[in-house]
């Protein structure tokens, strides 16, 4: 029984021991009075089992057949024993078997075709920074207007050493390697 039906049980045991009315019991469990009442009728005529879903256990009817499914899983381990379910899924359907990519996933990890594989973004390992002042420097520049109206365009130079996360900015007309060496530390 799901935690919704143990509720409906205990509910329906107090309108049974008439602690509670069936309009009361509706109110608690969040149920029209009729649909109330048809539950609790047949909470009544089978006990507990009365209220657990009828479909329950039962196969869905949107489902694909076991022969649909065999066929699928032997036209995929036949052409596209490679490819991923998204693409095979594709394939499969210009063959004539429709069938969606989840589903075809769900199906071959069943089956022992398929893995599932989770994407990692690529490591960027860790380095230990530099031991000396000046040994690794790193260099950026922004252009943007600085100075609003009163002034034009300007290059905005950060560098940062790396052994002593010192900043350093300077102005300059353009990013280059003279402009950056024209000032001294």
């Amino acid at each position: 029984m799901s935690g919704k039906e143990r509720e409906l049980l205990k509910v329906f045991a107090d309108v049974k021991k008439r602690r509670l009315r069936i309009k009361q019991a509706a109110e608690l469990v969040a149920l029209s009075y009729r649909q109330c009442r048809r539950r609790y009728q047949r909470y009544r005529q089978e006990g507990a089992a009365g209220l657990v879903h009828r479909g329950r256990g039962q196969a869905s009817n949107r489902g694909h057949g076991e022969d649909i499914k065999k066929a699928v899983l032997a036209r995929y381990e036949e052409r596209y024993p490679d490819f991923g379910p998204t693409l095979a899924a594709e394939k499969l359907e210009l063959d004539g078997y429709r069938v969606n990519h989840e589903t075809l996933r769900e199906w071959l990890i069943g089956a022992r075709l398929w893995k599932k594989r989770r994407k990692r973004s690529p490591h960027r390992s860790w380095r230990e920074p530099r031991r000396h002042f000046g040994e690794l420097l790193q260099m950026d520049g922004s252009f943007h207007q600085w100075f609003e109206d009163r002034g034009g365009e300007s290059c905005l130079m950060n560098l940062v050493d790396d052994a002593t996360g010192t900043t350093l900015s300077l102005l300059s007309e353009e990013e280059t390697t003279f402009a950056a060496m024209e000032h001294r530390l």
